[in-house]
C-alpha cells in the first residue's frame, strides 16, 4: 500500500513540476569548506542528499537557504555570512578559520522565467551579482531552515523554563495545524498549544486518553518533539522551499516512511519544493531515483555520484548484511545469472539470504561503482559480472579494486556481445532441445526463430538493439517474458553442462567459495 501511494505521488509531482512558478533548478558550489567545484542538480520537487559524514550534505542544504530573500526572516539571516560563520581571533591567526574566495551561484525558475545569482566571497565580505542583469534583485521566496536536533544544553533548557515565570501566551493550534503529525505519530491529542514568551516557543499537548495524559515538549520524544514542530511550521507555507537537516533524527523507520510521503503531499498540495538531508536507507527509498542525490568527498574536492540502486544502496546506507552481492548491467543478464544458479545453488547449499543479485548500471559505472566500494571497505562483499561485450574493461576494474588493496576479478557472461544474443545463439542450435521446457513443441520454436530472424535480417540498426528486439519479439511469440527466456535457456544450457556458460559457472561456483570460506 505504502508503496503504491509513492508512486503515485511521484507521478503526480513530476507532472505538477513543470507548472511550479518558483523553483530552485541548480546549485554550484565553489572554493568553499574542501569542496572544489560541486553542481547539485535538484531534478525532483522533493530531494534527498545522502553520503558519509563529511561529504557536504549540510553544506549543500545551507547554501541553498542562502538563495532566496526571504522577507519573514531576519535581515542578514538568509545570508552566507549568517548561515556559515567564521571564528576570527583578534592577533591569533592560528585560532581563526581560514577565509578563501568562495562562491555560491544558484539557477532558478522564478515567476516562470529562468534566471541566476551569485554570492561571492572577496577577502572581505560576501556580494551578490547578477550576471550582469541591470536592476535584478535576489529572488523573494520563503525559506523553512530546520535541523531536527532536540534540546540538549542545559542553559538553553534553563531559559525555556523561564517562559513559566511572567507574562506568556497560550495559542490553541488547529487541527489542520497538526493534521500532518496526526497521520504520522501513533498518537492523538486533544489539545496542542504554543506557549510562547518573548522570542520562546514550546509545544504543549493534551492526549486524547483516559487519563487526558498531558505534557510539554521537555517530556516529549524527540520524534514526537519533531514531527509535531514541523506540522505547526509546514502546514501553513505555500510556494516556498522547505530545508530539513537529518530527517530521520528521532524517527522510528515506519515513522520516516510516513514522514515522506506526507511531506510529498504536501509539496504537491502547497508547492513547495523540499530538499532534506538523511543518511537513512529508508528515506531513500521514499524518493525516485532522480530524487536520490549522493555525495562523495575525494581528496580535494565532492563529487555528485548517479543514483544508486538496489544493492549498492543497501551496502552503503546501511543494509549490507553478510551476503555476496552480485552486480551486472540490466534485467536480462540478471535473469541469465539466476539461471546457472538455479543449477549451482542447490549443490553450494547456498539461499536466497546467501547470494542478493542487483542490476541497472551501466558497463562504465563499475569502475566507479568499484571505487566507493572501496572507501567503505565492502568490495569483498560484492562479486561484478558484466555482459560479454565489455571485456575490454578488465584491466581497469582491477586496478581499481587494487588501490584499495582488493583482488578485484570480474566475470563475463557467454559470448562477445550482450546475453540476448547468446541466448539466440543457443536456441537456434537447439531448439528441439529448449522447446519442451519453453511449453512448445520443436517445429513451433523453430517457426518462431525462423520468422523472427528473417524479419530483423535487414534491420538497420545497431546489432545490440537488434539481438533485445529480436529476443522481445521471440518472448512476446512464446507468451513469456524476456527474462523468463533467458533464465530457462541459461539453465538448460548449464545442465548440458556444453560450452562457455559451462565456464562462466565454474568461475562464478568458485568465486561463491571463496567467499564462503573462513576469513
Amino acid at each position: 500500500m505504502l508503496k503504491r501511494n509513492l508512486e503515485q505521488i511521484w507521478s503526480q509531482l513530476r507532472a505538477k513540476k513543470p507548472q511550479l512558478s518558483h523553483y530552485l533548478e541548480e546549485v554550484r558550489i565553489e572554493h568553499f569548506r574542501g569542496i572544489r567545484e560541486l553542481v547539485v542538480p535538484f531534478a525532483f520537487p522533493v530531494s534527498v542528499i545522502a553520503g558519509p559524514n563529511a561529504c557536504g550534505k549540510s553544506t549543500v542544504l545551507f547554501t541553498c537557504a542562502c538563495a532566496y530573500k526571504d522577507e519573514t526572516a531576519g535581515v542578514r539571516d538568509r545570508f552566507p555570512s549568517t548561515l556559515f560563520p567564521n571564528l576570527q581571533m583578534e592577533d591569533q591567526a592560528a585560532l581563526s578559520d581560514s577565509v578563501e574566495r568562495a562562491s555560491f551561484e544558484f539557477h532558478y525558475i522564478q515567476d516562470r522565467e529562468r534566471g541566476s545569482m551569485r554570492w561571492s566571497r572577496g577577502p572581505g565580505k560576501w556580494n551578490r551579482s547578477y550576471g550582469g542583469r541591470k536592476g535584478a534583485d535576489q529572488p523573494r521566496r520563503r525559506v523553512y531552515l530546520r535541523t531536527l536536533a532536540n534540546l540538549t544544553n542545559l542553559s538553553e533548557v534553563r531559559s525555556f523554563l523561564k517562559i513559566a515565570t511572567g507574562d506568556f501566551s497560550s495559542t490553541a493550534l488547529t487541527a489542520d495545524l497538526i493534521a500532518f503529525a496526526t497521520r504520522i505519530l501513533p498518537l492523538r491529542y486533544r489539545d496542542v498549544r504554543l506557549i510562547a514568551r518573548s522570542e520562546k516557543e514550546l509545544l504543549f499537548v493534551t492526549r486524547d486518553d483516559q487519563q487526558d495524559t498531558r505534557y510539554s515538549e521537555f517530556h516529549m520524544s524527540a520524534g514526537e518533539r519533531a514531527i509535531l514542530r514541523m506540522s505547526k511550521d509546514l502546514s501553513t507555507l505555500r510556494d516556498a522551499l522547505v530545508l530539513i537537516d537529518e530527517i530521520e533524527a528521532g524517527l522510528h523507520p515506519f515513522s520516516q516512511q510516513q514522514t515522506m510521503l506526507e511531506l510529498q503531499r504536501l509539496a504537491l498540495r502547497n508547492n513547495l519544493q523540499i530538499i532534506v538531508t538523511s543518511h537513512s536507507p529508508v528515506v531513500l527509498d521514499c524518493v525516485p531515483p532522480e530524487g536520490r542525490i549522493f555525495l562523495s568527498r575525494g581528496q580535494d574536492n565532492v563529487v555528485v555520484e548517479p543514483p544508486y540502486r538496489d544493492i549498492l544502496q543497501r551496502a552503503f546506507f546501511g543494509q549490507s548484511l553478510d551476503r555476496l552481492s552480485l552486480l551486472c548491467e540490466d534485467e536480462i543478464a540478471e535473469s541469465f545469472i539466476l539461471g546457472v544458479l538455479d543449477v549451482i545453488a542447490p549443490r553450494l547449499l547456498v539461499s536466497p539470504q546467501d547470494l542478493m543479485v542487483g542490476r541497472d548500471t551501466g558497463k562504465d559505472n563499475f569502475e566507479q561503482h568499484i571505487e566507493e566500494l572501496g572507501k567503505f571497505r565492502l568490495l569483498d562483499q560484492f562479486l561484478f559480472i558484466l555482459d560479454g561485450d565489455a571485456r575490454h574493461l578488465e584491466g581497469r576494474l582491477q586496478a581499481s579494486g587494487s588501490r584499495f588493496g582488493a583482488n578485484v576479478e570480474p566475470l563475463f557472461l557467454p559470448g562477445e556481445s550482450l546475453p540476448e544474443a547468446w541466448v539466440w545463439d543457443a536456441l537456434t542450435a537447439d531448439p528441439a532441445g529448449h522447446a519442451e521446457a519453453l511449453g512448445i513443441s520443436g517445429d513451433t520454436l523453430t517457426q518462431f526463430l525462423s520468422h523472427i530472424g528473417n524479419l530483423y535480417a535487414s534491420a538497420a540498426d545497431k546489432p545490440a538493439n537488434i539481438a533485445k528486439n529480436k529476443m522481445e519479439s521471440l518472448a512476446e511469440a512464446l507468451q513469456r517474458s524476456a527474462p523468463q527466456v533467458v533464465r530457462q535457456v541459461a539453465a538448460r544450457e548449464l545442465r548440458r553442462g556444453a560450452g562457455e556458460v559451462r565456464v562462466f559457472a565454474d568461475r562464478l561456483e568458485d568465486a561463491i567459495l571463496r567467499w564462503r570460506a573462513p576469513r
